[in-house]
């Protein structure tokens, strides 16, 4: 049996927190500047990308003035793990997902395009954060998804090749830098439909 890289997306994958960064941003764009994204813009264009990213497609739009972004940048950090805290809770299949592939010798990433301090607030909450070879966030990179730099980075690190990548994706951005990496990329809807068995056949 051949070593494979495993490479799961947080958000939407390992844990059902879309909603989460969307109702967090939501409350401080409401406080600070008297408006909120809909359901529907959320997810054909924000889903999946940093907040920072975020706040600049607004200000393109000439939605939020500039001046604002640090302000609700840390309003939504601290709105989101107020959320993580009250909602997230321990996956069992996702515990047992990620130790089955570890006890057949495969390596297991995770890269979000969330920051340290939340990402591993929700994978500390959902009882996997000890069990990666690695957690890269967006501030570990240049160019976040959908560049596939993250990716990227994982197979150099590990020294694995495309053929022997396998990401774990549920967004348009995220899966655009999957396949972008040129790894084989599993698509799902949501966290619910990730567990061990959406990956016998790659193990």
């Amino acid at each position: 049996m051949h070593k494979k890289l495993f490479i799961f997306d947080l958000d939407g994958v390992l844990v059902e927190a879309c909603d989460w960064h969307r109702d967090a941003l939501n409350e401080a764009l409401m406080e600070t500047c008297g408006f909120s994204i809909s359901h529907e813009q959320h997810v054909s264009t924000f889903n999946g990308i940093p907040t920072s990213q975020k706040l600049r497609i607004l200000t393109s739009k000439g939605m939020v003035s500039e001046e604002k972004h640090k302000l609700i940048n840390d309003l939504k950090q601290e709105k989101t793990i107020e959320i993580i805290n009250n909602s997230a809770f321990v996956r069992p299949e996702k515990i047992e997902m990620i130790k089955i592939l570890k006890e057949k010798g495969h390596v297991v990433a995770c890269y979000t395009n969330s920051i340290r301090k939340t990402a591993t607030l929700m994978l500390k909450k959902t009882g996997i954060y000890n069990l990666f070879d690695c957690i890269l966030t967006n501030q570990d990179v240049v160019k976040p998804k959908p560049d596939p730099e993250g990716y990227v980075y994982l197979m150099n690190k590990f020294k694995f090749s495309k053929q022997n990548t396998f990401i774990v994706e549920d967004s348009p951005k995220g899966t655009k830098a999957a396949k972008d990496s040129g790894a084989y990329v599993i698509k799902v809807k949501n966290a619910d439909e990730v567990n061990i068995e959406i990956l016998r056949s790659f193990t």
